[in-house]
């Protein structure tokens, strides 16, 4: 009897040990969820993407941006939408200098980075 329960408790312990062991990598051997493959992943999308298209289908596409705000600039009404790009620091908070804004005016965007918003500011 006493043999089964230390055999039970040592299963268990190996059990939890190793799970504990489990890391799941995508194709390209990034772990998944990680702040540099989401990057990545936000830099191609960005690259692929047509002028003229909606700021939903780009959040269909991209997933919710970090930052989405809307400006009013000489009469004109315009929302830019901010993705994580780049890290800048290391402190867990993203802030808009680690992303890049794409900007939209009439439900179509105009372009993207940070020339272009400063193009309308």
């Amino acid at each position: 009897m006493k043999n089964n329960v230390l055999k039970g408790m040592v299963a268990g312990l190996a059990a939890l040990s190793l799970s504990a062991c489990v890391v799941v990598v995508d194709g390209n051997g990034d772990e998944d969820g990680s702040w540099q493959s989401q990057e990545r992943e936000n830099r191609r999308s960005i690259a692929r993407l047509d002028l003229g298209v909606t700021p939903n289908s780009v959040i269909q596409r991209m997933g919710i941006p970090e930052f989405d705000e809307n400006l009013s600039v000489d009469g004109s009404t315009y929302r830019v939408l901010y993705y994580r790009t780049q890290r800048v620091s290391g402190d867990g908070v993203t802030t808009k200098d680690e992303c890049t804004p794409l900007v939209f005016m009439n439900n179509e965007l105009l372009g993207w980075g940070e020339a272009k918003l400063d193009s309308i500011r």
